[in-house]
């Protein structure tokens, strides 16, 4: 069974936003313009679909106009194990970056090490590792 896939819907910047997740986590990167579709509901430069495929899958687009782009609240992006030290590290790093810390990367009293990081296109992402898989 396949795991679900996050699809998230920016503004009008769904290009640079999937650009930054790619130069973050690697992994092949497609892009659909509004254009390509045969959009009229925005920008025809604007992605009517885009997908990242790698270590870390991720779709995303451009939010028509009229609907909501996103905006998450009391969700996090779990990266639990999805890399080892030192991939988690550069990961965290990267997002924080453009972005905020909202945990520091630390060792947990179970023994693995994780931390929050708020990128700034306002995901939190919670990426950690344990130690006894390194």
């Amino acid at each position: 069974m396949a795991a679900p896939v996050p699809y998230l819907q920016f503004a009008g910047i769904a290009a640079d936003a999937l650009k930054t997740y790619r130069d973050v986590f690697g992994g092949e990167l497609e892009l659909h313009t509004f254009a390509e579709f045969g959009r009229r509901d925005g920008a025809p430069s604007w992605i009517a679909h885009g997908e990242l495929r790698g270590p870390v899958d991720l779709f995303g687009s451009d939010a028509a106009d009229g609907a909501a782009s996103v905006q998450v609240h009391g969700v996090l992006f779990a990266l639990l194990g999805a890399g080892d030290a030192a991939t988690s590290r550069r990961w965290f790093d990267a997002l924080a970056a453009t972005g905020n810390i909202v945990e520091a990367m630390g060792e947990r009293p179970w023994g693995d090490v994780d931390g929050q990081v708020r990128d700034g296109f306002g995901v939190t992402w919670l990426i950690g590792y344990s130690p006894a898989d390194a």
